[in-house]
């Protein structure tokens, strides 16, 4: 079983998300700020982050960042889900080293298959 983390500090997006991620399958656990976030990485090291970019008390970015530093969290894939959606932005995901970046709204089912497409590569 997949374990997801879905950080966001907008509670229908986390609602929904989880609300799809269980239906898929997968055990999940969300986070309203980039902090919370961190903290639940430690604790649970999830397979997938399904993170914001503007969250408070730590961006996705930095939380990327992080994550990319510790070889613990080596094999973790990150997607950032975000209305930041101008080329800058999402090279900034990228160099931050995000997986993939989906600029909000995005489809519910590409998310799906994105995941499960990142899931496989493992």
């Amino acid at each position: 079983m997949t374990t997801i983390l879905i950080a966001d500090d907008e509670p229908n997006i986390l609602l929904s998300l989880e609300f799809l991620m269980k239906k898929e399958g997968h055990r999940v656990f969300i986070a309203r700020d980039g902090q919370e976030a961190k903290d639940l990485i430690q604790q649970e090291q999830p397979d997938v982050l399904l993170l914001d970019v503007m969250m408070p008390r730590m961006n996705g970015l930095e939380l990327c960042r992080y994550v990319r530093t510790e070889p613990a969290y080596k094999a973790m894939k990150v997607i950032f889900l975000s209305a930041k959606s101008k080329e800058a932005d999402v090279r900034a995901g990228y160099e931050a080293g995000a997986d993939l970046y989906l600029a909000k709204p995005f489809s519910t089912r590409e998310l799906v298959q994105k995941i499960n497409g990142l899931i496989a590569t493992n």
